[in-house]
């Protein structure tokens, strides 16, 4: 039997985007930056990101403080729906709004996105082969850090929606042999002073 050991997965939602999302912003530049710092300790052995450039450009601005430390490119790391509930999966309150938002977003993403959700529970998460822990740190969107944490409490399908995540929050799952998924932190903005944490939410989200 192939032994296993432990895998520490660091989900990062990337930091502010200017309103196009073509590039991050100054402010999301310096989330990045002290999301970078707040790494330097761990013993992170890649950094994966998603191809949008506001996810690549954070996870270059955090590899910065942590040299020698690969930059791997990974489409399941992407910005999409990872799961399209079914009306009788909402809440009878907020069925209507929640699928009306949700039939908004392009095609491409709805069709596609299911898809990518179950290569990203592949590529990313669960054990690894071998002795030694691996700790490595994904760079990607806030529905898929929500798909993600779903996941990892074993939580229907559906609970992606209402986690939100902020601009370069940390999230850490462990997955250890044997043992159900840890959330060891989720949301982690304590790297970020007041004002760049809750950046793009409203008021009533900032906490």
């Amino acid at each position: 039997m192939t032994e296993t050991a432990a895998r520490y997965l660091y989900v990062a939602r990337h930091g502010q985007a200017s309103e196009d999302e073509s590039t991050l912003t100054e402010a999301g530049r310096r989330q990045a930056a002290l999301l970078g710092e707040r790494l330097r300790g761990a013993p992170i052995t890649a950094i994966h990101h998603g191809p949008l450039p506001r996810a690549e450009q954070t996870a270059r601005l955090v590899g910065e403080q942590l040299p020698g430390v690969p930059l791997l490119r990974s489409e399941p790391a992407g910005d999409y729906l990872p799961y399209l509930p079914s009306r009788e999966e909402l809440p009878a309150e907020s069925a209507d709004r929640t699928l009306a938002r949700l039939a908004e977003f392009p095609a491409a993403e709805r069709e596609l996105g299911p898809g990518l959700a179950e290569e990203a529970l592949a590529r990313f998460t669960g054990t690894v082969e071998g002795d030694e822990p691996r700790h490595e740190l994904l760079v990607t969107h806030n529905f898929l850090v929500g798909w993600l944490v779903r996941d990892a409490l074993d939580a229907p399908k559906s609970r992606w929606l209402g986690l939100n995540h902020a601009n370069a929050g940390l999230t850490v799952i462990r997955y250890a042999p044997g043992r159900p998924a840890a959330l060891l932190l989720f949301n982690d903005t304590g790297h970020l002073p007041a004002d760049l944490r809750w950046t793009d939410f409203p008021p009533e989200l900032h906490v």
